[in-house]
């Protein structure tokens, strides 16, 4: 398993509840990505998305130790957290006007997509389904 691997919002969710359904396969396949040596790559745009989500359905503390721990991961360089510059804003932006048709791609989808296909990542962990609505080759995982 070498090819890299971004990591939606839906797939931190997953990893960081345990109460959530998709734990303990996300957990184990995401040990698997790092003890293989595995690019694993998100943005600022979804850890923006996950902050928000973490603090409004867990504890204040739950939400800061698990944001931390990601954090960690990225000072380390276990996760590369790719930012949106305003030329991947401007890609986004372009995407959301090819796929009007498609008004649910959230504009972090989007963004995640351009840096995805800059980066040549074609593999995402998330269940969300609009990465294969794009017809750009994505592949959903786990």
């Amino acid at each position: 398993m070498t090819t890299p691997y971004f990591i939606d919002t839906w797939g931190w969710l997953a990893l960081g509840n345990r109460r959530d359904a998709y734990h303990d396969e996300i957990k184990s396949f995401y040990a698997r990505l790092q003890s293989d040596g595995v690019g694993i790559y998100s943005s600022d745009y979804v850890l923006d998305e996950l902050v928000t989500i973490l603090f409004r359905r867990e504890s204040v503390q739950q939400a800061q130790s698990f944001m931390e721990g990601i954090l960690r991961g990225s000072a380390t360089g276990k996760l590369i957290v790719e930012r949106i510059t305003s030329e991947r804003f401007s890609l986004a932006w372009k995407l959301r006007d090819k796929y009007r048709d498609k008004p649910l791609i959230s504009f972090t989808d989007l963004t995640s997509m351009v840096v995805m296909e800059q980066r040549r990542i074609k593999r995402i962990i998330t269940r969300d389904d609009h990465f294969l609505q794009v017809g750009m080759e994505f592949v959903i995982e786990p």
